[in-house]
């Protein structure tokens, strides 16, 4: 699977989920306001940390062998076996879990009660979230990249329409309706192309739970796990931070910032994730790694930066047509949120080693460290330059993470040969 081919399936996944991410965004911007956008954001961290539980963190694992054991139908049974039920026995787990402390759970994140129902829907409908994952997992480790793509399409066209529908009807809570139910929805797609395809039978997915298997799929789980805890987390931590000291209004800024990085970043982090992961698990001579690595640098970085550039010379433009005038006081955030994603994207390209190689050890106390220094420096940024302060944070930390990546990979980086 050749990164120009992937990145032009994850361009087409990423046009259809930018365009109709903004669109809701944009509705939901001029309903709820910046109040509305921050709590959105809130309720997004906490269904990031849910679900990621609720299949036991296995998907990078999944991935990862699928694309290793190719060709290898013993392996491939086991594998796809012991996954589904881990996925079911979490899911049905962490599902009661949901069930049973709703209006906990409301009361932490909301500071209100009146959002409980769409947490005891997540509670319920969690087992086809966590299957679609796995399913789509599969489908990336065998580099199915068109009904990969299918999928996703399916997911953002889905979600819009739901958005659309419920937040014009039901306001904030129709948009964290929306969030609960558009993945479960899309399980039956996926499903659908899983069943259709040449590879399949049932044989794969009814073989005996395999303890070798679970083991292996558990260091990704590790893994996978503190990264879907110590970034949500250390968001939610300094949201909570950003209201506390600047205002909802703030927080509402912040995340609208977000979601327009993470929405043209989406085109590199489909294609990192669809082409490196499978890529560099398939790779074990540190001259074919380091080959790789730079030739993601010359495609990738020249594209990040361009785009970047272009954001931020078109910012108020922007501003004006993903949000309202509303937000024009985001304005001031584009430059160093900008500058660390480009940071973000240049120790990414390294950091996927990590996961690709199980390297769990130095994947997790990389990602604490970073979580940490960066509820930190944004702290007291916070106090010294306000709301900006928050986004010269982010940069200065990604910056960080850059540095250390180059370290740790140095041999690899710089000597065709240990």
């Amino acid at each position: 699977m050749k990164l120009i081919k992937t990145s032009f399936f994850s361009a087409i996944i990423s046009i259809i989920r930018i365009s109709s991410g903004f669109v809701t965004g944009k509705v939901i911007a001029l309903i709820t306001g910046p109040s509305g956008i921050a709590l959105i954001g809130q309720f997004n961290n906490f269904i990031t940390i849910v679900l990621t539980f609720s299949n036991g963190a296995i998907n990078t694992g999944v991935i990862k062998y699928t694309a290793e054991y190719d060709g290898d139908k013993d392996k491939i049974k086991k594998l796809f076996s012991t996954s589904l039920k881990i996925s079911i026995y979490c899911s049905a787990f962490f599902g009661l879990i949901l069930l049973f402390s709703a209006s906990f759970i409301s009361d932490l994140l909301f500071k209100s009660l009146v959002y409980i129902n769409p947490i005891r829907v997540l509670g319920l409908t969690i087992i086809l979230y966590s299957l679609n994952t796995f399913l789509v997992a599969i489908l990336n480790g065998l580099k199915q990249i068109k009904k990969y793509t299918i999928v996703n399409t399916a997911g953002s066209i889905i979600g819009l329409i739901f958005t659309l529908i419920l937040v014009i009807n039901f306001k904030l809570l129709g948009a964290l309706y929306a969030l609960v139910l558009t993945q479960s929805i899309v399980f039956f797609v996926t499903l659908v192309l899983v069943i259709k395809s040449d590879w399949f039978s049932w044989s794969f997915f009814n073989q005996p739970f395999d303890k070798n298997v679970a083991k292996k799929l558990s260091h990704y789980s590790l893994m996978a796990i503190t990264s879907s805890i110590c970034m949500p987390v250390s968001q939610i931590i300094l949201r909570n931070v950003v209201i506390d000291k600047l205002g909802v209004d703030a927080a509402g800024y912040w995340q609208g910032m977000m979601r327009i990085s993470d929405g043209y970043l989406l085109i590199v982090t489909m294609s990192l994730s669809t082409y490196y992961l499978p890529k560099l698990s398939s790779l074990f001579s540190n001259d074919e790694l380091r080959k790789e690595i730079f030739k993601g640098y010359k495609i990738i970085m020249p594209l990040v930066f361009v785009s970047c550039s272009v954001i931020y010379l078109f910012r108020f433009l922007v501003i004006r047509i993903l949000y309202s005038k509303d937000f024009e006081a985001m304005s001031e955030l584009f430059f160093f949120q900008l500058l660390g994603d480009f940071f973000k994207i240049a120790a990414w390209l390294v950091a996927f080693l990590m996961t690709a190689k199980a390297m769990t050890k130095a994947f997790v106390i990389s990602e604490i460290v970073f979580s940490l220094t960066y509820v930190l420096i944004s702290y007291l940024c916070i106090l010294y330059f306000k709301l900006n302060g928050i986004t010269i944070a982010f940069a200065i930390n990604y910056f960080l993470y850059f540095v250390t990546m180059i370290v740790i990979f140095r041999k690899i980086l710089f000597k065709s040969k240990i």
